[in-house]
């Protein structure tokens, strides 16, 4: 099943434009095989239970972004969608009754599609069985295997219902990961953690090979390795070279920010600023360092963006550190030590000047982004996580209060259990409304999905925020309208 779309481009230079189509990846059966002695070195922070992921919390997503972005495929359907007898084949893009939109796309449709091609098969098989070390009869077994089968393999790592002859890649859901959509350029990514090699080897294939990305084949971006990087000492991660996508966000047309982070190392931002500046794709690269800590992860699990003068944001890490006012002797070393171990540092690049700027803090940079790069003439405003009240701050922005998809410009999605974000959401003007009666809204004309503004769609979330990561992580934008429409 070959996708096509003729109207399909890859462009993307905000975080708030209407969404117009993006790249996701629904949770699949390897999810369900994570066992707990391997669930942090695959990166997930607890067992998940796939059936309640999918049913109670994933599918949503996928209506929600539908109805946004591709109605014709789900308006007038839901009540059969969602019936008993459907088993959720609508979801499955192996079944027949599969939505398959060209605009809400499903990585495993287009790993599918370029497994027909024999060539890339082989080619795809032996590179998937070289990193795996898998054995030569099994290489065989799967460059014999039906292409759609073979995609499902290679994701969920599963050779049936009972064996597994591989790690499941259950980051993929992920999306936001493995590449990044700047203006008309796509950038691939390099990961910090071997759990994830798999599903970038996928990416590649996918964006060189499938006929929806030809026409951007020359505007596909890889970060280099430093020159001779293989005589390096150690295995230290601060000495390699990697950058994922939820440490890049396309803030305006000619402005990229690049988090330095647990995932995103110095040598990663370095290899894409330069990349990106001879390629003349952006003018402009902010660089944000945040404590490398597990809490944050990627920036955008620290911030996202609402609207062009509505940012949400972790507090703690916004703001200037200022020294503890304490009269023990040892107050002031105590703060400092911890001001090394969590401070933000912040400095911009700009194509032709040798001067870099600097920034006292995320909440200084936001705003001048907002004012200047945005042009907006109303005054900036910061939602916090947990609405700045501890402990909630912290304990929020662990299950993604800051980790929020604008659909468009005012409309984002979150996760139902942030509690105190929502209140700070509602003290600054914006409904809140749960994701099943919205769809039931829309599917009624009482709602019109185009017309909204200011709003904060709960998703529920008790199974996905087991996984660290919220909408902003789990989708790849491909393309939004430009601010300026």
């Amino acid at each position: 099943m070959i996708l096509h779309n003729n109207n399909f481009k890859i462009d993307v230079s905000s975080e708030i434009g209407n969404l117009r189509s993006l790249l996701i990846h629904s949770p699949d059966n390897g999810l369900g095989r994570v066992v707990p002695s391997k669930a942090q070195d695959w990166l997930f922070e607890d067992i998940v239970h796939l059936d309640s992921m999918r049913k109670n919390e994933y599918d949503y997503y996928v209506k929600l972004l539908l109805f946004f972005l591709d109605p014709a495929k789900i308006k007038g359907k839901l009540k059969d969608i969602d019936s008993k007898e459907n088993n959720r084949d609508f979801y499955k893009p192996d079944n027949k009754s599969f939505h398959a939109s060209n605009k809400v796309i499903e990585i495993q449709s287009l790993l599918a599609d370029i497994l027909e091609d024999e060539d890339i098969r082989n080619k795809l098989v032996a590179s998937v069985c070289a990193i795996e070390s898998c054995n030569y009869r099994l290489q065989q077994t799967l460059t014999d295997t039906a292409p759609v089968e073979l995609a499902k393999i290679f994701i969920s790592g599963s050779l049936n219902s009972n064996e597994m002859i591989f790690a499941p890649i259950p980051n993929l859901i992920f999306s936001r990961d493995i590449g990044i959509a700047i203006n008309n350029y796509m950038l691939l990514n390099k990961p910090a953690k071997k759990a994830r090699a798999r599903e970038t080897l996928l990416a590649r294939y996918i964006f060189f090979n499938h006929s929806l990305f030809a026409a951007y084949r020359d505007n596909i971006l890889e970060i280099p390795e430093t020159v001779q990087q293989f005589l390096r000492p150690g295995e230290d991660q601060d000495e390699k070279t990697t950058l994922e996508g939820g440490d890049v966000m396309m803030i305006s047309p000619e402005h990229l920010i690049i988090g330095c982070s647990e995932r995103t190392s110095n040598s990663g931002a370095n290899e894409a600023i330069k990349l990106l500046f001879a390629n003349d794709v952006v003018k402009k690269i902010t660089v944000v360092k945040i404590p490398h800590k597990r809490d944050y992860m990627h920036i955008d699990t620290v911030f996202t963006q609402v609207k062009r003068n509505v940012w949400v944001l972790l507090h703690s890490l916004g703001v200037s550190q200022n020294p503890v006012e304490d009269s023990e002797p040892m107050a002031w070393f105590a703060d400092k030590k911890q001001k090394d171990k969590d401070r933000t540092d912040i400095i911009q690049f700009e194509k032709g000047k040798k001067k870099p700027r600097t920034f006292n803090c995320l909440e200084d940079l936001l705003t001048d982004i907002s004012e200047n790069d945005l042009q907006s003439k109303e005054k900036t405003t910061f939602i916090y996580s947990g609405n700045d009240t501890f402990p909630y701050d912290a304990r929020e922005q662990w299950t993604d209060s800051c980790n929020l998809l604008a659909i468009k410009e005012g409309v984002v999605l979150g996760y139902d259990r942030n509690d105190k974000t929502i209140e700070a959401f509602k003290k600054n003007g914006f409904q809140v409304i749960k994701v099943k009666e919205l769809l039931r809204k829309f599917e009624n004309d009482e709602l019109d999905p185009q017309s909204m503004k200011d709003t904060l769609i709960l998703m529920p979330s008790a199974e996905l925020s087991r996984a660290r990561g919220g909408f902003h992580c789990m989708s790849m934008p491909l393309q939004r309208d430009s601010l300026n429409r």
